[in-house]
């Protein structure tokens, strides 16, 4: 259960210093909300684009390579990853992926044992296994991005639409009651000067 407002000038002060505060903190909010927002947008074109190539490089050598039907040449194995090293960017407070670097490893294969369109096929999986591994955390940084504009949104909701009209209300509530009190006393006042002027007025008359 809330706390019941006081209606007087120390809460007055408290209120109004909670209001400026909620008001400076709000448009960094914004900020950090519009660069969220920049980010997905330019992460979910990284995706695309990185979609766009995987698929063609993969048409491209299943058209240069129509041979890899040919299951006489074993290719199992022989292009492989390694290793990856992944960082990580701090865009506001957002931890986002990162692809730094790939180690892809090749079976040793002989030049005279397999035909010479293997060379083909080894350079073409090197690039779809990074662009695979790219597409990936392409996806995952869009994923944070969604969720941490989500969180932002909702703690810009809570400022925008209620904790900013709530203490506005509450200055209003204390001001009209601390009006209201100084009205009463400014008539209370008037009212016990005429008392004292009507008793001083009857004292000099009994003493006539």
């Amino acid at each position: 259960m809330a706390a019941k407002l006081a209606l007087n000038k120390s809460s007055l002060a408290k209120e109004s210093a909670q209001l400026a505060e909620y008001k400076r903190f709000l448009p960094s909010l914004e900020l950090k909300r519009l660069q969220i927002m920049a980010e997905r947008a330019k992460a979910r074109e990284t995706a695309s684009r990185l979609d766009r190539e995987y698929a063609e490089e993969f048409r491209g050598l299943a058209h240069a390579l129509p041979m890899l039907a040919n299951k006489q040449v074993p290719l199992d194995g022989l292009v492989s990853l390694k290793d990856v090293v992944r960082g990580e960017q701090n865009l506001s407070g957002t931890r986002l992926p990162t692809l730094e670097d790939i180690e892809v490893e090749t079976e040793p294969y002989s030049l005279l044992a397999r035909p010479h369109w293997v060379d083909a096929y080894v350079e073409g999986m090197q690039k779809l296994l990074r662009l695979n591994l790219e597409r990936d955390v392409a996806r995952e940084r869009i994923d944070r991005l969604v969720e941490a504009e989500a969180v932002i949104s909702r703690r810009v909701n809570l400022f925008e639409k209620v904790l900013i009209p709530q203490a506005e209300r509450n200055i209003k509530k204390i001001r009209m009651a601390l009006a209201d009190a100084e009205r009463d006393a400014v008539v209370r006042a008037k009212i016990s000067k005429r008392k004292t002027a009507a008793r001083g007025a009857e004292t000099r008359v009994a003493e006539i």
